[in-house]
């Protein structure tokens, strides 16, 4: 696992259910085994079924249309990624939630996922660390980056939350 670079990645949807909503960004941050970034991108991928969507998550997520007009089909973004991740770790702050969503779509779009079979999870390192401790309530990256003083500027858009997941990293390795 060591020679692997690891791909910090954060996804937001249309809503919660894999089956019923869709992917609209994806962020990532590529990090070689070093710890030193490769690449970062941002990929706002267009729905196809917007009737569908949780309102909450639009809102949470900041999802509005003139915003994603020139946005990535979802096969284009798809195979995008699948070029730029071959052989990563993922990691993230909830990893099962993203891989789930990810994973689905790789599938529906026939794009093969090109990510190393083994993912890492901020939230189960945070636990291991810190689940003795009362005065956390939760281990939500809020939560986290509110305790480590790590700035998340743009709270729930993919890029600034696989930076702010790849920050939270370094400080839960440091412990």
């Amino acid at each position: 696992m060591r020679k692997h670079n690891l791909s910090f990645v954060d996804i937001e949807t249309t809503g919660l259910d894999v089956l019923r909503h869709e992917i609209i960004q994806i962020g990532c941050v590529i990090v070689a085994p070093n710890m030193e970034v490769v690449e970062e991108f941002e990929l706002k991928i267009k729905p196809e079924h917007i009737q569908n969507a949780d309102k909450t998550a639009l809102k949470v997520n900041k999802y509005n249309e003139e915003d994603w007009a020139f946005a990535y089909t979802l096969p284009e973004a798809m195979k995008i990624l699948s070029n730029k991740v071959k052989d990563c770790i993922m990691v993230g702050q909830n990893v099962s939630f993203d891989s789930a969503f990810l994973e689905y779509n790789f599938l529906k779009t026939k794009v093969e996922n090109t990510f190393h079979y083994h993912k890492l999870d901020t939230i189960s390192m945070a636990w291991e660390k810190f689940h003795g401790d009362e005065t956390f309530e939760h281990f939500s990256l809020r939560e986290m980056c509110k305790y480590f003083g790590i700035i998340n500027e743009n709270v729930h858009t993919g890029l600034s939350d696989a930076r702010a997941t790849f920050e939270l990293y370094k400080k839960l390795l440091s412990l």
